[in-house]
């Protein structure tokens, strides 16, 4: 900045513009000569300036900057200076100054900044289906210090094909109305520019969720939820929370619906038979299944088709056209008095007609019915007609229920306890009075018999016409056909004489092994009401404040108790009234909808091993305690599972440990319901054989036990270790085992009325028949005492391992020839095997010695071999043959067991002698021909 200052002027102002001064005027005053301009003095603090004298004569001078300035730090500098001459004299003595004069300089901005938004994302939540002035604002600054470059002049959003828009005040609104259904949050990149067209330094995230339009409904739920068996109770809804909308709310109601009518028959129970869990549940002796699953021994229901799903109960479909007849004496011809009829029945809209459950009908002519239970337009009737009685009077004879549940399509569990003449009907464990009751006269007298059906009911139509269909095996005397048939599903149908079933027996013949399950936490027990209904598949809750009510709801649970319980899908409900301060309903609140999906159970192997093959003396079979079938027998139940584990790499590998997934076998215990033994060949002849086994055993372990000309089968619920007790003791006898050499049995046991079932375990029983120790050399002459004549030819032994004996019973001194010719020659052959296996044992040796003494002094150089020529072909060929029989006769020794010590004594003596006398024979034969050595 020059500075020039005249003598005749005094610098009165300076602006700074530029870099140059302008001088505004001179002063008017005359000064008078006081000599050159020396310099200039700036007074301040901290100035960045200095002034430097140019011409000392003119007073010209710069004012220049000591550092750079900032204009960011001080955009203007404001100082005075003042200008001095260089006094009198050499030393410049009497110098005079100038007057101060004021200078200010401003300072010009750059536009080296570049915009930076204040934060660094932004955040925003919008309802979908409005349109926003302004949705959020987003702000950059610039730390340039002029107004030009300071100011932000724009902002834009960067991210392409967005309904956004955003201002020059930073503003963002959408352009378009939003849809959460198309887009739950959007992301958009926006970037700022100052006005000299700087762009900022980084752009800044803008985040817009878009939340639906306000509807009450529960919240923060899966609607899948999966639930691994065994695992205990599992909470259905930890998160869950009520959207009100902001509504004020003073009562709330739920229900909580657990949908499992498709699993079993309503819900998830155990599948054993319906006699095992009768008395699972406590029931007294006495009760008889007339549907029960098909088997050997009962046969009756083998004709029905069933549904054959081991995972769930096994149900009996009726059509319309089928029916059938339960055997004689399964059920007494009459009842006594109490007596109870229990079932489980799904039935769906029939027609006008009856359709008969349950019915006792007479076999031939007069066709009356003693007792039945049918279906007639939705309600359920019980006919009860009284015996012959002294007192012919009318009497209570048939009960009429209405019900829903008889045509509702679901499966329902239905008990009739009959006292007469009260009679007491139980659903689903709740009990119901008959709405009407009409009277009949008692039966008359008559010694017709009685035919019990399911199905349908039996009718002797002789002489009549009717479009029903024909069994095909009618009675003698006339058309025997069945009418009122049923449709629909039964499962279960039992008949218990003599005592009535108690309320106990049937909440848990009913109870399911799954359903819902709350634990109130303390703090909201008294504020949430909450109530099940008997099977635990709903439950209702009621209350007035939201947060005790959604702690409730987020306690709720599944629960299922069964080791092996049934997978699939259990629907969930979840229904929801809300009230506010006037009482009326305000908001409504939509169902909710989810599943849980059971996970399939790991399938336990059941496995039966155990001694499979042995023999025993005949006596023993015919003895009365017989021959044990399974002494030995092992029940192991094992569950196999894929796990992952570690495995460490190798050291010239990764350090990282790798996941491998192996396969693990583990044992578990459960129940068995059924073990059959089976007869593989023939059938048991009842004259001569049978299975026995201890029944008071048998009764102990409250087991039951059945048995046919095919086996046995044990029944009853029970563990593996109980029923492998019992196995132990079950015994096979034989009185005639004469002509009887081996006998096979089958064994299978299964769980869950056959849903797991085990391996087939196969016993094969020989018998060892024995003879007295004879003399050898006149055992083919005398007669021997030990066999006893054969009186019984007329027995049929048909497909055992039998000899002839009707021959042995004809000529019992050919029979005795015939067994000591047998047992001679396998006493030679025994003794022959003996012989030839010790004399090739001493060959042997004999080379092996002769080798190792001859091993150093060999020399092969010059080794000739000479064959005697002695030994012919058909020498050689002979002892081939002769090893092979050698083989086949140890073998046979193997397998024969009754050689008596007296016979193994002269076996021993007799091949000592001809080992001797064979090893110099083989010495005269052999003979080396050592002249070319």
């Amino acid at each position: 900045i020059p500075v020039k200052c005249l003598s005749t002027f005094w610098v009165s102002y300076c602006m700074i513009g530029c870099n140059v001064i302008k001088w505004l005027g001179p002063d008017t005053r005359r000064v008078p000569f006081a000599g050159e301009i020396c310099g200039f003095r700036i007074h301040g603090q901290n100035v960045p300036f200095e002034a430097v004298v140019l011409d000392k004569s003119t007073g010209e001078g710069v004012i220049r900057t000591k550092d750079k300035l900032d204009c960011e730090l001080q955009k203007e500098h404001t100082f005075t200076i003042q200008a001095y001459d260089c006094g009198e004299g050499p030393d410049g003595s009497n110098m005079k100054k100038s007057h101060k004069a004021t200078v200010h300089i401003q300072v010009n901005d750059v536009n080296e900044y570049s915009p930076v938004f204040k934060e660094k994302s932004y955040k925003a939540t919008v309802i979908e289906g409005k349109k926003y002035d302004s949705i959020l604002k987003v702000e950059a600054v610039d730390a340039d210090c002029s107004f030009q470059f300071s100011q932000i002049c724009s902002y834009e959003i960067v991210t392409p094909d967005v309904p956004f828009s955003v201002d020059k005040d930073g503003n963002i609104k959408n352009t378009e109305k939003l849809n959460y259904s198309k887009e739950h949050m959007y992301k958009l990149t926006v970037t700022a520019y100052d006005c000299g067209k700087n762009r900022a330094s980084e752009d800044v995230l803008v985040k817009i969720s878009i939340k639906p339009t306000c509807k009450p409904s529960w919240q923060g739920f899966n609607k899948r939820i999966e639930y691994e068996p065994g695992t205990g109770s599992l909470a259905l809804f930890p998160s869950m929370h009520l959207e009100t909308c902001e509504e004020p709310i003073t009562s709330i109601q739920a229900s909580i619906m657990l949908e499992t009518n498709h699993i079993g028959k309503g819900c998830d129970r155990d599948t054993y038979s319906e006699k095992s869990l009768h008395k699972l549940c406590g029931a007294s002796a006495g009760t008889v299944e007339l549907l029960p699953a098909p088997s050997n021994s009962v046969n009756w229901t083998v004709g029905l088709p069933t549904d054959n799903g081991h995972d769930s109960d096994q149900v009996f479909e009726f059509n319309g056209t089928q029916a059938i007849k339960v055997p004689e004496g399964v059920v007494s011809t009459t009842l006594k008095e109490p007596f109870t009829i229990s079932v489980w029945m799904r039935h769906g809209p029939g027609s006008r007609e009856k359709e008969t459950i349950l019915c006792n009908s007479d076999k031939t002519e007069m066709n009356r019915h003693h007792y039945s239970l049918y279906v007639h337009n939705c309600r359920l009737v019980l006919l009860l007609r009284q015996e012959p009685t002294e007192s012919e009077n009318y009497k209570p004879a048939e009960f009429h229920w209405k019900l829903d549940q008889v045509c509702d399509k679901e499966w329902h569990h239905y008990v009739l306890n009959i006292e007469f003449p009260a009679v007491t009907l139980f659903v689903d464990g709740a009990t119901f009075e008959p709405f009407l009751v009409t009277e009949d006269y008692p039966l008359h007298a008559s010694k017709i018999e009685t035919q019990l059906t399911i199905g349908a009911c039996w009718q002797d139509l002789s002489g009549h016409d009717n479009d029903t269909e024909t069994l095909s095996e009618p009675l003698t005397g006339g058309s025997a056909r069945m009418t009122q048939y049923f449709r629909g599903n039964l499962a279960g149908l039992m008949i218990r004489s003599g005592k009535l079933e108690n309320k106990k027996v049937i909440d848990c013949l009913y109870t399911c092994k799954e359903g819902l399950d709350v634990q109130l936490p303390e703090e909201v027990a008294s504020s949430v009401k909450v109530e099940f209904n008997p099977n635990q598949s709903s439950l209702s809750l009621e209350g007035d404040d939201i947060e005790s009510f959604e702690k409730v709801m987020q306690h709720i649970s599944y629960l299922n108790s069964r080791q092996f319980p049934t997978p699939g899908i259990r629907h969930l409900r979840i229904s929801t009234t809300v009230k506010c301060f006037n009482e009326e309903t305000c908001i409504s609140v939509p169902d909710s909808e989810g599943y849980v999906m059971v996970l399939q159970p790991e399938e336990p192997k059941i496995s039966l091993s155990g001694i499979d093959h042995f023999a025993r003396g005949a006596a023993e079979f015919e003895s009365t305690e017989g021959v044990t079938l399974f002494p030995e027998l092992r029940i192991v139940s094992t569950i196999t599972r894929e796990v992952e584990v570690e495995a460490e790499a190798e050291a010239e590998a990764e350090d990282d440990p790798t996941v491998q997934e192996t396969v693990v076998s583990e044992e578990i215990m459960h129940n068995l319901d059924t073990c059959e033994v089976t007869v593989v060949g023939d059938e048991l002849n009842g004259d001569h054989e049978s299975l026995e086994v201890d029944l008071a055993q048998i009764q102990q372990r409250a087991l039951e036990m059945s048995s046919s000309n095919v086996g046995m089968v044990i029944t009853g619920v029970n563990t593996m270790a109980n029923y492998e007790q019992v196995l132990h003791l079950i015994r096979y006898r034989n009185w005639h085992t004469e002509a009887l050499f081996d006998r096979k049995f089958k064994l299978v046991c299964s769980e869950l009325n056959g849903r797991y079932i085990s391996n087939e375990f196969k016993v094969e029983v020989n018998v060892i028949h024995t003879a007295n120790p004879m003399d050898h050399a006149n055992n083919a002459m005398v007669q021997p005492q030990f066999i006893n004549q054969v009186q019984h030819a007329s027995v049929d032994l048909s497909g055992h391992n039998l000899a002839n004996t009707h021959q042995a019973s004809v000529v019992p001194s050919a029979a005795t020839v015939v067994i000591v010719v047998c047992v001679s020659f396998l006493v030679f052959m025994i003794i022959l095997g003996v012989f030839r296996i010790r004399a090739a044992h001493q060959r042997t040796m004999r080379d092996q010695e002769n080798g190792k003494e001859n091993e150093m002094d060999w020399d092969d150089s010059a080794l000739t071999i000479t064959v005697n020529p002695m030994e012919t072909y058909e020498d050689q060929h002979s002892s081939e043959e002769e090893g092979d029989e050698e083989e086949e006769e140890s073998e046979d020794g193997e397998e024969e067991d009754d050689i008596t010590s007296a016979e193994s004594d002269s076996s021993e003596d007799e091949g000592g002698e001809q080992e001797d006398q064979q090893g110099s024979s083989r010495q005269q034969q052999l003979e080396w021909d050592d002249s070319t050595y």
